[in-house]
C-alpha cells in the first residue's frame, strides 16, 4: 500500500476526525509532476479496465462525495479520460424524484450499480440521505416513514439505522463481487468562496453558479459534523473512505487517479486465458486464414 493510500484513506471511524485532515496538503509534489504522474495512471488506468471488462466477473464502484465547488466533476473528467466508455457508466444524482420517494432511500442507487467487468461512478450517492437530508431534516418527511411524520421525530437512533443499512448495503455488494472506494473531496471555506466568486466574474462559468450554494454555505459547519459523522460511521476495510485535499485541483486529481490505480491494481483482474480444448487449436485455426 502506499504513502498516499494510507495517509488519506480511512478504514475505521473509532478515532476519525476531519479536523485531523488538510485541506492544502500536497507534500513535496509539484503541479508539473502530478500531472505526469497523472498522465500514467491513465495509461495503467485503461490496462486494468480492459482487464475488469475481459474478466467479466468483478465491478468497482468509485463513490465521489464534497461541498459544492470542491471539483467533483472535474476530477472525474481529467482521471477517466481516455477510459472506455463501453466500460465505464458515471451517474449524477439530482434531487429525488416522487417515483424515488415510492421507494426505500437506496432503490435509485441499487439501480446504478456497475455490471460485472464495468466501472461505476456515483457523482453523489446514497450518502446524501445522511448529509443533505441530516442538514436538512424536512426532506426526509417526503420518504413518508411509518413512524416519522415531523422533523422532531428523526433522532439519533433514526440516523444511526440509516448509516446500519449503508454499511449491510456495501458489505452485500463486496461478498458479490463489487469493490467500493469512496471519496471525500475536502475544500476549504475560503477555497470554496473564491471558486463561487470565480464562477461569478467569469462569464463562461456563470452557468455553474447557483443561489442555492450560497444558501447551503450558511450551514458549512452542519455539513462538516455530517461529513464526519458519515465517515466516521461508515469507513471500513473493505470500503474505505479517502479524504482528498481539494485545494488545489491538481493535487486533488493526482491523488485520485493514483488511489483508483492501486486499488484495480489489488483487484488482480485478468483477461480470461482460453479453454484447453481451443488452445490446442490455434494452429489449425491459424493455418485456415492463412490459406484463405
Amino acid at each position: 500500500m502506499s504513502k498516499i493510500t494510507e495517509k488519506l484513506g480511512v478504514t475505521s471511524g473509532r478515532t476519525f476526525k476531519l479536523a485531523n485532515f488538510g485541506t492544502d496538503d500536497a507534500g513535496s509534489l509539484n503541479k508539473k509532476e502530478a500531472k505526469a504522474h497523472l498522465a500514467d495512471f491513465q495509461d495503467e488506468l485503461k490496462e486494468y479496465q480492459e482487464r475488469l471488462y475481459a474478466e467479466d466477473s468483478q465491478s468497482l464502484l468509485i463513490i465521489f462525495q464534497a461541498m459544492d465547488a470542491a471539483g467533483k466533476d472535474g476530477a472525474i473528467e481529467h482521471v477517466m479520460s481516455g477510459v472506455n466508455p463501453q466500460g465505464c457508466q458515471v451517474f449524477s444524482f439530482k434531487q429525488p424524484t416522487s417515483n424515488d420517494y415510492e421507494h426505500d432511500f437506496l432503490w435509485r442507487h441499487y439501480k446504478a450499480l456497475p455490471e460485472r467487468g464495468r466501472i461505476g461512478i456515483h457523482n453523489r450517492s446514497h450518502y446524501e440521505y445522511v448529509l443533505i437530508c441530516k442538514v436538512h431534516p424536512a426532506f426526509n418527511l417526503s420518504e413518508r416513514i411509518p413512524g416519522y411524520r415531523r422533523e422532531a421525530d428523526f433522532d439519533h437512533e433514526f440516523w444511526e439505522d440509516r448509516y446500519e443499512s449503508i454499511r449491510q448495503f456495501e458489505a452485500h455488494l463486496n461478498r458479490n463481487g463489487t469493490r467500493i472506494i469512496k471519496f471525500f473531496l475536502h475544500v476549504s471555506k475560503d477555497e470554496q468562496k473564491e471558486r463561487f466568486l470565480d464562477r461569478i466574474e467569469d462569464k463562461y462559468k456563470n452557468w455553474k453558479f447557483s443561489a442555492a450554494d450560497i444558501e447551503e454555505r450558511g450551514y458549512w459547519d452542519e455539513y462538516q459534523t455530517a461529513y464526519e459523522e458519515a465517515i466516521a460511521a461508515t469507513a471500513t476495510e473493505a470500503s474505505p473512505w479517502y479524504i482528498i485535499p481539494a485545494d488545489r485541483k491538481w493535487f486533488a486529481r493526482y491523488a485520485v487517479g493514483k488511489i483508483i490505480v492501486e486499488t484495480l491494481a489489488d483487484m488482480e483482474p485478468e483477461f480470461p486465458g482460453l479453454p484447453a480444448q481451443q488452445r490446442t487449436k490455434l494452429d489449425t485455426y491459424r493455418k485456415l486464414l492463412e490459406d484463405e
